[in-house]
């Protein structure tokens, strides 16, 4: 058994391909439009792991575009997608930079959570052991939930 994806549904893919490559810094790896089924899929990987996933061989987060509009809920019941960031202080202000609020800032130079433009929790994580906790980061507030 190999974990190949996490599939989750984006009512606008312009606004997501914001998020998850300009803004997040992951790379398109392939898509496929299913017009029979009348939907899109947009696979993407992590910069790290894009050379694997384009030989289907690393995971992938899977954007799941239904052409015919649908409400979806919060997505909290989702849970979360994580990933390992090489520094946790730059990435959170490369995403503030770009619009994107830090719902859970790295107090603890470890561990932040943002959310996509569909409401979808995302959990970075510094990679290695946790940074030292810094201004403006160690005394920022919790914004909403994640």
């Amino acid at each position: 058994m190999r974990y190949l994806h996490t599939m989750v549904r984006v009512k606008d893919i312009d606004a997501s391909l914001d998020f998850y490559c300009n803004k997040m810094g992951m790379v398109e790896v392939r898509r496929k439009e299913v017009e029979a089924g009348r939907f899109t899929l947009i696979f993407l990987a992590a910069p790290k792991d894009k050379d694997a996933a384009t030989a289907m061989n690393a995971p992938e987060l899977e954007l799941t575009y239904n052409w015919d509009p649908e409400d979806y809920d919060t997505g909290r019941n989702f849970g979360h997608l994580a990933y390992k960031v090489d520094n946790i202080y730059e990435t959170c202000q490369k995403l503030m930079d770009n619009g994107v609020t830090i719902n859970r800032p790295p107090h603890d130079g470890r561990m932040a959570f943002v959310k996509s433009p569909d409401n979808i929790s995302i959990e970075l994580l510094q990679e290695g052991e946790a940074l030292a906790p810094e201004a403006p980061w160690k005394d920022m507030k919790n914004t909403g939930t994640w």
